[in-house]
């Protein structure tokens, strides 16, 4: 989340810098262009091209591809100063900016996610060992489930979650331990209707099919939409509460 705020911080200048670059770079180029390969400045474009991209906004990626491709046609083709252009070599240089500049940007985009969930990943796997070196250590339970909560509440992107122990189980939807979501016999298509808004998610705590207790996950705020990967980390986290709970005594439920 912090990631996508960062982007939304700087989406206005980037965009703005993907359509008023590419006219600045040729139009400075134009002095020159009686003395230069047009695919050399066609390599630079696509070096602009490259540099919008970096910021991970797809939308800028695209349009600096297009706005590479008509200003080196306006400003640095025969005829000069005209959106025609009389050579082949010309137009397949054109045609290649803007195909070579989106193709980049889809790149580079792909990349940044790769990125981006290879990070998700360390942190899911940090906070699953974190918890596990607490349970190893015979803590207090009730930091556990506090720690537990806190670590629910960010890998599912929901409201907050509370702990009430017993094996009662209820009505609501169930976050169930091979990931998918249910309410009654229904499975729920999380990764596109997000979670349920309207009531509590439940998500057993359970050790050696022993019913510990549940953790009830609120998203009403907000659409959330964990996917398959990030349901199995809060499934995890609360199998190791379920752990815990087997060998130490039981604790008050928490809210």
């Amino acid at each position: 989340m912090r990631i996508n705020g960062e982007v939304e911080n700087y989406r206005t200048p980037v965009l703005t810098a993907s359509v008023l670059v590419p006219p600045v770079v040729c139009l400075l180029l134009t002095p020159f262009r009686e003395h230069f390969d047009n695919a050399n400045a066609a390599l630079l474009l696509v070096v602009v091209i490259v540099a919008v991209t970096v910021f991970g906004i797809r939308l800028a990626g695209v349009i600096a591809a297009v706005s590479s491709a008509v200003w080196f046609d306006f400003f640095l083709t025969v005829p000069y100063d005209s959106f025609t252009i009389d050579s082949s070599n010309d137009v397949e240089q054109a045609v290649l900016l803007l195909v070579i500049g989106i193709a980049v940007t889809q790149i580079a985009i792909w990349g940044r996610e790769q990125q981006a969930k290879a990070s998700r990943r360390g942190g899911y796997l940090d906070g699953v060992i974190t918890v596990s070196q607490a349970v190893a250590t015979g803590g207090s339970t009730d930091d556990l489930i506090e720690q537990v909560r806190a670590e629910l509440t960010a890998v599912l992107g929901i409201d907050g979650a509370k702990f009430v122990a017993g094996s009662k189980q209820t009505q609501a939807p169930r976050l169930n331990p091979d990931g998918s979501v249910t309410r009654g016999p229904h499975v729920l298509k999380v990764e596109r209707d997000g979670l349920p808004t309207n009531a509590e998610i439940e998500l057993t705590v359970q050790h050696a099919g022993e019913t510990r207790g549940h953790f009830l996950l609120t998203a009403a705020s907000r659409i959330a939409r964990p996917d398959l990967e990030q349901r199995l980390v809060a499934v995890a986290l609360a199998d190791q509460v379920g752990a815990a709970l087997t060998t130490q005594d039981p604790v008050r439920p928490h809210v």
